[in-house]
């Protein structure tokens, strides 16, 4: 004869077995979707990036050409790690990456209000016929793309794992295919006085590079 006892644990180790269950089923399922959701956001991110950047897609020296590939590698990466956004909030990895996400907002602002307001750009915003040399560009000559190159690394130190360090690498290099690119335009536009400036700036870390 079995005892009671026995068998209200067998019926208790049942039901505890089936909560886990439906709850490994319904975590999944908000997993899933989460996924599903993050692979919308990244579709219609790619769409807006592809039409912001179509005009300069069919010039291969120009600077949007490359600066595409930044803009959907930086995308990846936020897909990819908005999970671990929060994750250990007071490690040094994460202080370090908001750090570097706080400067990069302040680079992004701080280097489109001075094109704004002190550029005279013709047409586009960014084609602007005043080489500006105060605030944020007495320092660095490309602050909105120094701020990319932060952004990308602020992200990837959410969640460092080696596909977070490879799309990093890859925004990295296309930053760097930007610049360049960049600054032979801006010797066209801006000649000697360009080349002089460029002796006194750096290109995205003030001081050092």
């Amino acid at each position: 004869m079995i005892p009671w006892s026995s068998i209200g644990s067998q019926r208790s180790n049942k039901i505890s077995y089936r909560k886990n269950v439906v709850e490994y089923k319904f975590l999944h399922s908000l997993i899933r979707g989460g996924d599903m959701v993050l692979g919308i956001v990244f579709i219609i991110g790619s769409l807006l990036i592809l039409w912001v950047s179509w005009s300069s897609l069919s010039k291969l020296h120009s600077h949007g050409y490359p600066r595409f590939f930044v803009f959907e590698a930086v995308l990846g990466l936020f897909v990819l790690n908005v999970p671990h956004w929060f994750t250990n909030p007071f490690s040094l990895g994460q202080i370090v990456s908001w750090l570097l996400l706080m400067f990069s907002v302040y680079l992004v602002l701080a280097g489109f209000y001075l094109l704004r307001t002190s550029g005279q750009a013709v047409g586009d915003w960014e084609c602007t016929t005043n080489l500006i040399e105060h605030g944020i560009f007495r320092h660095l000559r490309h602050p909105m793309y120094a701020s990319l190159f932060y952004l990308t690394w602020g992200i990837v130190l959410k969640n460092p794992a080696q596909v977070s360090l490879t799309l990093g690498a890859v925004a990295t290099v296309f930053v760097l295919f930007t610049i360049r690119n960049e600054e032979l335009e801006n010797r066209a536009r801006f000649g000697n006085a360009y080349e002089e400036y460029m002796r006194r700036t750096k290109r995205l870390i003030p001081g050092v590079f």
